[in-house]
């Protein structure tokens, strides 16, 4: 691991909240064991080691009953450490997969088998060289058809640049944390305003309210983050996921409890139908609904 980052939270709280029935944490992700599946050569980072054995004990401590898996930058496109927590989790997990675009059919086929049902686009300077956006296009032209939906990672100064791409792909976009508000301008600030724009004017975008330990200044209790998140869900219900993203790679300053991170969730939906909506109804339909190839 890089010396400078930090390791998972080795014993988590038990969360006073409780999850409903059937709750999804639909973001994080496994990090080797790298001795089994060994982290890519581009690498921007080098988490620690965080086996599909430590999330799924962290899932059933935390009450969830399912997990969004994201495969991360620093497995690069070799997805085997992925497919490997999703075939030993069942249909207790689905996947976020990265692929290039000469991706095979049959690769495509295998990995919606193992229950990958989506693929994630990053644009996070500082994580992945760039891409150009036509290669991106190929490649949804191709999910698109396996009923597969875009997850997208972007830092908030990049948005207005994105948009006009972003309006182009051909399924549902999914985008990971908020967008990465700057918290410190405010919820009326135009930059988190473009994004709520962007959802308001096209149905097919999704978010996720998640990761307020990377984006708050104050810290725990993430007061802060609280009425960016909390705008989201008031305004688009039937479109937001949440997530803890344990492990929590590329933390420098603390490294949050997963107990307090589910305690913020009454909080930022405080009504029984808006976490019901958040945790349970929208990951399963985008994750566990049929889909075109089945």
């Amino acid at each position: 691991m890089d010396p400078d980052y930090l390791p998972f939270h080795p014993d988590p709280t038990k969360p006073e909240y409780r999850p409903p029935p059937g709750a999804v944490d639909a973001h994080c992700h496994v990090f080797g064991p790298a001795a089994r599946f060994p982290y890519a050569p581009e690498r921007k980072y080098t988490p620690c080691d965080a086996p599909r054995e430590s999330l799924f004990a962290l899932r059933d401590h935390l009450g969830f009953s399912r997990n969004v898996i994201v495969q991360a930058t620093c497995h690069g496109r070799d997805n085997a450490a992925l497919v490997d927590a999703l075939q030993s989790a069942g249909d207790r997990a689905r996947g976020v997969a990265a692929v290039g675009p000469d991706v095979g059919q049959t690769e495509l086929e295998a990995l919606h088998a193992a229950g990958v049902r989506g693929v994630r686009f990053n644009f996070v300077k500082r994580l992945v060289d760039a891409t150009p956006r036509e290669v991106f296009l190929r490649i949804a032209d191709r999910i698109a058809a396996m009923g597969w939906h875009i997850v997208v990672y972007f830092e908030a100064s990049d948005l207005a640049d994105l948009v006009p791409f972003l309006r182009t792909l051909p399924t549902i976009v999914v985008v990971d944390h908020m967008g990465r508000p700057d918290v410190a301008k405010g919820v009326d600030h135009p930059d988190f305003q473009r994004f709520v724009r962007l959802l308001a004017d096209h149905d097919h975008f999704w978010t996720k309210v998640s990761c307020p330990e990377r984006l708050s200044l104050t810290g725990p209790n993430y007061d802060d983050v609280l009425p960016f998140a909390k705008t989201l869900v008031q305004r688009f219900p039937d479109r937001v996921l949440w997530g803890t993203d344990w492990p929590h790679p590329n933390m420098k300053s603390h490294m949050p409890d997963d107990g307090v991170l589910v305690d913020v969730i009454p909080r930022i939906a405080p009504e029984i139908a808006s976490q019901q909506a958040l945790m349970v109804d929208n990951p399963m339909r985008l994750y566990w609904a049929s889909s075109k190839s089945e």
